[in-house]
């Protein structure tokens, strides 16, 4: 998960100090050139990671693969890896069948994580082991929904106004932080793995 940060952070440094645009373009846009690799990795180890993150729970018995917060978690997950699968497209040449897998599993992984995590979350708040852990990565749900609001916005005026969604707002900035904000909300439930992983863990609570 830290891996992922680096090298997406090391990414957008090297944007910052070699382009004129900052980092006005998405993150996805470093599919389109010779970082791809750097890119596909990042996103797949964050893939991966929450998967690995939501398995500990469950067998920790935190939740329960077919609860709604675990299926959310894995359509975050699935989301993630068909971005890698399928990248991001040229609309300037026209559309395409894998620029628009592209835009949906974004938007799939971009919604599916704040409910994931305020679902999972949300029966163990008032736990007395996992009160505070469930609390915190409850609040971080939130706050990426919050997030994911101007994106929202955009959209909004795009279909009242006319103006093309992606004009509305810097997207770039916008979107990386709706990707700092729900990568947090993973840790938060990665450091929830953790602590429900130790030998002298019992849940107090029954299964979610």
């Amino acid at each position: 998960m830290a891996l992922t940060v680096v090298m997406v952070g090391a990414l957008d440094a090297h944007r910052l100090v070699t382009s004129a645009v900052g980092l006005r373009r998405t993150i996805s846009e470093y599919a389109l050139g010779p970082t791809r690799w750097v890119f596909d990795t990042a996103v797949l180890l964050l893939a991966a990671g929450s998967v690995a993150i939501l398995a500990v729970l469950v067998r920790r018995g935190v939740a329960r693969w077919t609860s709604p917060g675990s299926l959310a978690f894995l359509a975050w997950s699935a989301g993630l890896a068909l971005v890698v699968a399928f990248p991001k497209h040229d609309w300037s040449v026209g559309p395409s069948a894998s620029g628009t897998v592209h835009r949906v599993a974004s938007l799939v992984a971009f919604l599916s994580l704040p409910v994931a995590v305020a679902l999972l979350a949300r029966p163990w708040r008032r736990d007395a082991a996992w009160g505070r852990h469930a609390t915190r990565a409850f609040r971080l749900g939130l706050l990426s929904a919050l997030a994911f609001t101007p994106i929202l916005y955009a959209v909004l005026v795009d279909v009242v106004v006319g103006t093309a969604w992606w004009r509305v707002l810097p997207l770039g900035y916008v979107e990386r932080l709706l990707v700092v904000v729900e990568v947090i909300a993973v840790l938060a439930l990665g450091w929830w793995a953790i602590a429900a992983a130790q030998p002298a863990y019992r849940p107090s609570s029954t299964s979610r």
